[in-house]
């Protein structure tokens, strides 16, 4: 996003191409009482404004939030009632301090209490015990201009408010809900006011991304030429129910959309969810989304913007075109959904292999005991062939629509025989949740020897060591010496606990598990030994890419894998990208924060062990509860009498038998 030219510097441009001698000419003098008036006018702006800014100290509380310093520095906040309430930042808050000081423009230094929280536009509402306060002129938004000058106020260490100067360079940024501006926004002035040239608040300053959500979305943004702010109008008209002390949060409707490009194509739906206001609306798969809250829309990226100011508890009007009817209906946003929880029929496919071609369908290579499979009767060798009546191409195609079920639903499958002669047979099944248990009498798939020499004789095989030079990180790792590419291997990540890459260890603890259940396994180390930084969770996804290109990897087998302390950016790394790994196991390893939603688009299973004598033993069984309530697949696995190490060889083997089943249906 190229920041835009100010009209002082195109002015200034002119005077030093028109200007033939050093004489001052009528140009320069225009150029110079422009420049004096605009600087006056600044300095007015930022005094009318002065006094609704307010000082704000926290005391106490969290140093990182989502692996992001909070700081400890003073911030700004906005009087928007004269009976003591302020507006600011979340991000000022997400520390959870134990107190709070503001400073009022009089120099009064007050406690303050946190009122409520508004999730939607990352603000917090804070109030002192004071009256007569100030509020400022709020900017309608039909003032709001492209190009108009802007200034960022903050009310940080001096008595006069700091300034940044730029414009306004969009408007209905981050999903319709913010201006954006290139004046420098920064810590220091977030929770402060972006003001016109005639001294009106246009907005409150936060740190927004179009991505992400929550208190610190956004802040490694600061200061780069691309700030936001969230009008002072929508501000005010959400006071009331901010004044109730209740936080508001953002509205969900209960679906997801089909398509990854958000800008082409007419808003379809993939997925209803349970319970969920567009189930009880009658919303179906496959409806198309034609009007929203009285907007036309023809892309989803529309949608989103219709929803982007939504609160939970607003109402919302919807037509769907489903076939060639149009069906309209009405329904109350929420702000949490049923936890999504996948069905599970009991089986894993056969993997296909490059060399031949798959047949339709999905082939069963094992039926896992007592899962509704094997209750049903189905057997090894057998081939899926319809769901429900739709015909299968692929086991990927089961796998959908089996994670569209709810446990405990019936499903008619047709099976073809072992052999195939036979016509297909109907099976009813009643599907249940997948199991917290891993199956360990799985033996590993079959996988022909290589026989052919490799396309690439260079690709590394054994256990070897290189460097990523994009990233200036080393690692090691160990490919079986009988690779095959015609097969596709699971990918076990390692990231090793600070102070300790642990390579002779793993090497010795994997390579036998690695050459018997297809295996690669991926040692990264920290930039720096002594532990692992957030910013270096890029690394991790960039390597796994890389490692992609060389090697034939089963994309529903890619896991991360982590000891002690190494937990925190494991988690980190496969919340933020669940469109690459499927698994992660830990050893001794909590969560650092409450889990987010299972997704249905995304699939990701946990194992977690520790042992009982372990100290964070206890945090390791809460972690498991957070997630199982969440209504991800987990496997719980207590090693008795273990301390705090990494575990013995049976708890391995478990390990790589699970990584193994990812795939299961």
């Amino acid at each position: 996003m190229q920041p835009l030219t100010t009209r002082r510097r195109i002015l200034m441009l002119v005077v030093v191409l028109t200007v033939a001698t050093p004489v001052l000419c009528p140009a320069q003098s225009a150029s110079s009482d422009l420049e004096a008036q605009e600087e006056q006018a600044f300095k007015q702006a930022a005094a009318l404004v002065a006094p609704s800014l307010v000082r704000i100290e926290t005391v106490g509380g969290l140093e990182r939030v989502d692996q992001v310093l909070t700081g400890t520095g003073p911030t700004t906040g906005v009087v928007i009632a004269a009976d003591g309430y302020i507006i600011s930042s979340a991000f000022n808050f997400a520390s959870k301090p134990a107190s709070i000081l503001v400073t009022l423009p009089d120099g009064r230094r007050l406690p303050a209490v946190q009122v409520a929280l508004d999730k939607v536009k990352m603000l917090t509402l804070i109030k002192v015990e004071a009256d007569n306060l100030l509020p400022p002129q709020p900017a309608p938004k039909d003032s709001f201009k492209v190009g108009q000058w802007a200034l960022a106020l903050g009310k940080t260490l001096d008595e006069t408010p700091s300034i940044s100067v730029g414009i306004v360079s969009a408007l209905g940024r981050i999903w319709g809900k913010a201006i954006q501006t290139d004046a420098k926004v920064s810590p220091v002035n977030y929770g402060g006011a972006l003001v016109d040239v005639e001294g009106r608040v246009m907005g409150i300053l936060v740190p927004l991304s179009p991505q992400a959500s929550g208190e610190v979305a956004g802040v490694e943004w600061y200061d780069s030429g691309i700030g936001f702010a969230i009008p002072l109008v929508d501000v005010f008209a959400a006071l009331d129910r901010l004044k109730q002390g209740k936080d508001l949060f953002p509205g969900l409707m209960g679906i997801t959309m089909k398509g990854q490009d958000i800008y082409e194509g007419q808003p379809t739906i993939d997925r209803v969810r349970y319970g969920s206001p567009a189930q009880q609306a009658g919303l179906k798969e496959g409806d198309a989304i034609v009007e929203l809250d009285g907007k036309k829309l023809v892309r989803q990226a529309q949608l989103r913007h219709v929803m982007g100011n939504k609160y939970s508890g607003e109402s919302i009007s919807i037509k769907v075109k489903r076939g060639d009817a149009e069906h309209s209906s009405e329904l109350t946003l929420v702000d949490k959904l049923v936890p999504y929880e996948s069905a599970y029929l009991g089986i894993l496919p056969v993997r296909p292999e490059s060399s031949r071609p798959a047949k339709p369908g999905a082939t069963i290579r094992y039926v896992i005991p007592e899962s509704p499979a094997a209750i049903a009767g189905l057997a090894r060798g057998e081939r899926i062939v319809r769901f429900n009546g739709l015909e299968l191409a692929t086991p990927a195609a089961l796998l959908d629509l089996v994670s569209r079920q709810r446990p405990g639903e019936k499903v008619t499958l047709s099976v073809v025989a072992a052999e195939g002669t036979a016509d297909p047979r109907d099976v009813e099944v009643t599907l249940r949740s997948i199991p917290p248990t891993v199956p360990l009498e799985l033996r590993p798939a079959p996988m022909a020897p290589r026989e052919k020499e490799l396309a690439d004789k260079a690709l590394a095989l054994g256990h070897f060591n290189e460097k990523m030079p994009a990233h200036e990180h080393e690692y090691w790792a160990y490919v079986p010496q009988d690779y095959n590419p015609d097969y596709k291997y699971g990918l076990v990540v390692w990231l090793h606990p600070a102070g300790d890459t642990m390579e002779a260890s793993m090497i010795k603890a994997w390579q036998t598990l690695c050459d018997e259940r297809g295996l690669i396994l991926l040692a990264l180390k920290a930039g720096q030994i002594a532990g692992w930084t957030p910013d270096e969770s890029e690394f991790i996804h960039d390597a796994v890419e890389e490692f992609e290109k060389k090697y034939s990897i089963d994309k529903s087998r890619i896991v991360l894998h982590a000891f002690g302390n190494s937990g925190a950016i494991a988690y980190q790394t496969a919340f933020k990208h669940r469109e690459m790994f499927k698994g992660l196991a830990t050893i001794a390893a909590p969560l650092p924060a409450p889990p987010p939603d299972n997704e249905p688009e995304f699939r990701l299973q946990f194992y977690l062990a520790s042992g009982d004598n372990d100290p964070l033993h206890r945090a390791v069984a809460g972690s498991v509860k957070g997630l199982r309530d969440m209504k991800y697949p987990v496997v719980q696995a207590t090693i008795a009498d273990g301390s705090h190490k990494y575990p013995p060889a049976e708890i391995v083997q478990e390990i790589a038998v699970w990584v193994d089943a990812l795939d299961r249906i």
